[in-house]
């Protein structure tokens, strides 16, 4: 059975270590490894998750397999980018499973889940950046209609950036 909840201030362990074990799984081969933990040491806080959770602009939820956290989402309404020609659009700040639920389509469900939302705010679409080496992230926006329409330098440390697509989905 899955199920998925908003997130609160109840869940700030859980978001704090479902982000950074979904980090380290997706990205953590992209940069050296001092670089990738001392990102995760200063971004994977209960601290940051707490203030991140705490602003009303983002929109976590967490996904749950079998009563277990599996991944999670976070959303924002109404983020324009100067690459898009209207501004009611949602960014898709995270979309992470945990490496063993991959393959049960969990991250078709979550990403529904937010579209879903997106347009009960009246917005028109969705965008997001995803690692161009990622193929798996990149298949799985392109399958589910996002389209390349930017770039973008994902910061890992002072030393090291990862290259992003800019993607985008209108509804």
């Amino acid at each position: 059975m899955t199920s998925i909840l908003p997130a609160g201030l109840h869940d700030i362990e859980l978001l704090t270590e479902l982000g950074r074990q979904t980090f380290i799984e997706s990205h953590g081969h992209s940069a050296a490894p001092a670089d990738i933990e001392a990102y995760i040491t200063n971004k994977f806080t209960k601290d940051a998750c707490k203030a991140a959770l705490e602003n009303v602009n983002n929109h976590y939820a967490i996904i749950y397999h079998d009563n277990k956290p599996a991944g999670y989402s976070n959303i924002i309404f109404d983020v324009a980018h100067e690459n898009i020609p209207f501004k009611n659009v949602t960014k898709l700040d995270r979309l992470y499973l945990l490496k063993q639920f991959y393959d049960l389509r969990l991250g078709s469900i979550l990403l529904n889940h937010t579209i879903d939302q997106s347009k009960q705010n009246g917005q028109a679409g969705m965008w997001l950046y995803v690692w161009k080496l990622n193929e798996r992230a990149v298949q799985f926006y392109t399958k589910n209609g996002f389209g390349i329409i930017g770039s973008f330098d994902f910061s890992i440390s002072a030393n090291h950036s990862n290259p992003n697509h800019q993607m985008l989905l209108i509804y």
